[in-house]
């Protein structure tokens, strides 16, 4: 499904450079501002050190004079404001609004493909044409006849005792939920994945250790009970690297050589 971010006579540059990196971080590059305060909005500093990066989304941004250009190709329109309107579309949460929106074009997808399925002539069902975010300008926010053109009007849920988001904030949240409700990213692991031991390496380091154990009196040969088997199960739950089994083998080897140097 397409996605676009609108900007409507965004005053500073800092937001869009904000805007790009917020849209890039959940895999959105389709950005258009409508009449910006500044006609060069896109090549200036404040821009391109607020994007962190984000340059590509910078470089395919359009700047476009009516929002008329913004919406094209669009077919689902969603205001973002904050200010209750006694006329408009209806308001609404943008985890719940997405949510019911994807399911609807569940449902007409399924019921164009079972059509296209029992036509003589079986063609694809069509794609939606797009989803739109508009965002108001920093002072003065979305006009209402902007609003009154879209369908809804999501309202981020903040505490009631003080709703200021800033620009960029709220274009991370909205990203961020959309992507969500589209399946999101997978976590990727801050380090490599974790290498489990073999049992042989577990079984060579039971061995050092049970050396170990008997050098220094800890273990009677002659009464070892269950404390190997015990050590074994304990060593299995823990799942431990070759370099953990390095490790307990160097602490093995140590107690042996602390125990030879005493006698």
């Amino acid at each position: 499904m397409r996605t676009r971010f609108i900007l409507i006579q965004t005053s500073h540059a800092g937001n869009v450079g904000a805007a790009a990196r917020a849209m890039k971080t959940m895999g959105f590059d389709d950005l258009v501002l409508v009449a910006p305060r500044w006609p060069n909005v896109l090549r200036r500093e404040e821009t391109i050190q607020r994007a962190s990066g984000a340059l590509d989304v910078l470089e395919n941004a359009r700047i476009v004079a009516t929002l008329d250009e913004a919406l094209d190709g669009m077919s689902h329109l969603c205001a973002t404001a904050m200010t209750p309107r006694d006329f408009g579309p209806p308001t609404a949460s943008p985890r719940a609004h997405f949510e019911m929106v994807l399911k609807k074009e569940q449902l007409a997808l399924d019921g164009q493909a079972l059509e296209a399925k029992n036509a003589s002539n079986v063609e694809a069902a069509a794609a939606p044409s797009g989803v739109a975010f508009l965002f108001g300008s920093e002072r003065f926010g979305m006009a209402n006849e902007d609003v009154y053109r879209c369908h809804v009007a999501l309202s981020i849920p903040t505490n009631p005792g003080f709703g200021s988001l800033n620009l960029g904030a709220a274009i991370q949240v909205i990203a961020y939920e959309w992507r969500q409700a589209l399946g999101g990213f997978a976590v990727q692991n801050a380090t490599p994945a974790r290498v489990q031991a073999d049992a042989a390496q577990v079984a060579g380091m039971l061995a050092h250790w049970e050396q170990a154990l008997t050098g220094i009196g800890f273990l009677d040969p002659s009464a070892p009970k269950k404390l190997m088997p015990r050590l074994n199960q304990l060593f299995n739950r823990a799942q431990l690297s070759p370099e953990e089994i390095h490790i307990l083998r160097g602490v093995a080897k140590a107690m042996l050589e602390t125990a030879q140097a005493k006698r």
